[in-house]
């Protein structure tokens, strides 16, 4: 079995803001699944950001929503330079968000973090399998 396409859903308490927010890094909105409740923000063909609503994420779960002092997941992004990574984070943050850790550079991989304006963590990579020390 293979997954076609991944939506990660998340809540938010302004779309229009989200919306703002993640159009100023870089990514685009996929308008036909998106409206006043929820915005679709396309990371590639197959991966998209559900930012709903807490009122509308409420309804597809049982469970509270966090209030924004806890950590439910952490989402890692893959991009295809280390200029790409420090380029959306720097952006994320001069939008608003703030950095949650410095940059770490493994060798083979190279990471940056930020968390964004709702409080959901995002932690940019590039990674070069070629290059993990063989052990």
């Amino acid at each position: 079995m293979k997954i076609n396409q991944i939506f990660v859903n998340l809540p938010v308490k302004d779309i229009q803001k989200t919306k703002e927010f993640w159009t100023a890094i870089g990514f685009s909105v996929n308008e036909q699944i998106s409206d006043e409740r929820a915005v679709c923000i396309v990371l590639n063909d197959n991966i998209s950001v559900m930012f709903l609503t807490e009122e509308f994420f409420q309804t597809f779960s049982e469970r509270p929503v966090p209030k924004g002092d806890t950590t439910q997941v952490l989402v890692a992004i893959g991009l295809d330079s280390r200029e790409e990574v420090d380029q959306v984070v720097n952006t994320a943050v001069a939008n608003g968000a703030y950095q949650h850790e410095e940059p770490q550079d493994h060798g083979w991989m190279y990471q940056n973090s930020f968390w964004d304006i709702n409080g959901h963590g995002w932690n940019v990579i590039f990674a070069d399998p070629s290059q993990i020390p063989a052990e």
